[in-house]
């Protein structure tokens, strides 16, 4: 057995000084002095679980020019983040049938740094082929109200979710939900190089809509429903009162929402582009709010990267998504300390929630007996700027560089070993 000591470990509820004790794999207990057992001392170093990061696109197999298990694992584990799932498109196939799982689960052997589970999709054609894709692995399903990017990929309508919702609530998983509607926009400005002609393409209504129709279809089937990167602020009401209706209905959020602000963003910088847009400083100053009052549940970072000739100087024409896998942590702690948001709530949008999410609650994200013991230790003051070389994903092409931050990861340890020079992560499996 070893011995943890911080004077700063992040339990549920408080941060005490304390010694983590692990046995293997798992924690066994939290206790007040290590007794005769031996211990590292971490001095005042934070220590809290490992990240859960549910919302990452990890392209494997098919475009790992793009990103890869393990240039993406590598760049997690640095961050602090021991465990990811991984989104169902991007990757070639895509995956929406048992055997594009199991090609997936193949392509990761002796790549993955840290653990990783699997969304699968919901598509048109695949409804019926639900409950055998949950008995493959999958952890829950995500579905498109629009189109996707990518043509195996293509988005739902309402007839669809009426078969698929039942299908997954029976089978235990949630929906996960894209959630924009389109229609057309007029008026936009002509020049494509236009930041603002991008953000006026994709209005807060889109979100809005496709929002409602979410609330109606889970109060209709009982799906537990979870709506992804929430960008718009004037959804937040609607989804606070369904939340009090209690509707099984939660909603993320993303640090490039919460951090970045389209006033910032100059002419041709592509590298800004994502779906749904980043917004405006008042809509990003309300989703802060919506976090605070748990409306907003959890923080991931929806790390959708591309290759650099993808970010084409034209806000039509260029692939959508932003990089930032490595730099959740100290993007949201840098913002949230100065609201008056303590490692505790941290803790719980970055670790317990995105884990229940998953279906990893009784494992992942808490330090706590019988978790396994996935920690990060941190400095919570100290100071640091993006550098490109810096960044382990593997197109270093991200909005964050030149960014000055605040709190910086020391170590990371994944199952009770510290992370080094040899990957040993695992996929989580579910049903299966």
């Amino acid at each position: 057995m070893l011995g943890l000591r911080s004077s700063r470990v992040v339990l549920d509820d408080e941060v005490r000084q304390g010694v983590v004790v692990i046995d293997g794999e798992r924690i066994v207990e939290v206790r007040e002095t290590p007794g005769e057992l031996p211990i590292e001392d971490l001095g005042d170093r934070v220590l809290m679980p490992g990240l859960v990061d549910s919302h990452v696109h990890l392209n494997e197999p098919g475009r790992t020019a793009w990103e890869g298990f393990e240039t993406a694992t590598r760049a997690a584990a640095a961050g602090g983040v021991t465990t990811l799932v991984d989104m169902p498109l991007n990757c070639i196939p895509v995956t929406t049938t048992p055997e594009s799982m199991r090609r997936k689960l193949a392509a990761t052997a002796d790549q993955l740094w840290v653990d990783v589970g699997f969304w699968g999709g919901v598509v048109p054609d695949n409804v019926g082929a639900l409950p055998e894709l949950v008995r493959a692995g999958v952890l829950g399903a995500k579905c498109f109200l629009c189109p996707s990017g990518i043509d195996d990929f293509p988005k739902v309508v309402e007839a669809d979710l009426r078969h698929a919702m039942p299908a997954l609530r029976d089978s235990g998983v949630p929906l996960l939900v894209h959630a924009e509607l389109e229609h057309p926009v007029a008026g936009l400005p002509a020049d494509v190089r236009l930041y603002d002609r991008w953000l006026r393409s994709r209005p807060r209504s889109f979100e809005d809509g496709a929002i409602s129709l979410m609330i109606a279809l889970v109060r209709e089937t009982g799906c537990p429903t979870h709506i992804v990167h929430l960008s718009s602020a004037s959804a937040l009401e609607l989804l606070a009162d369904a939340q009090a209706e209690g509707l099984p209905i939660t909603a993320e959020t993303c640090p490039h929402y919460l951090c970045l602000r389209a006033e910032d963003v100059g002419p041709t910088q592509t590298f800004y582009k994502c779906a749904p847009p980043i917004r405006d400083e008042g809509n990003r100053q309300a989703l802060w709010d919506g976090v605070a009052e748990g409306i907003v549940s959890l923080l991931v970072s929806d790390h959708s990267p591309c290759t650099p000739d993808l970010k084409v100087p034209d806000f039509d024409a260029a692939w959508g998504g932003i990089a930032s896998l490595q730099l959740g942590l100290p993007a949201v702690w840098t913002e949230a300390r100065s609201r008056g948001l303590s490692l505790n709530d941290l803790t719980t949008l970055m670790c317990r929630r995105p884990a229940e999410l998953a279906g990893l609650g009784g494992r992942k994200g808490r330090i706590a007996p019988g978790y396994d013991a996935d920690l990060v230790a941190w400095d919570p003051e100290a100071d640091f700027t993006v550098r490109r070389e810096g960044l382990l994903f593997r197109n270093k092409l991200s909005p964050y560089i030149g960014r000055a931050m605040t709190g910086v990861v020391e170590r990371t340890w994944l199952r009770g070993r510290e992370l080094g020079e040899t990957p040993h992560g695992r996929p989580l499996l579910g049903a299966a």
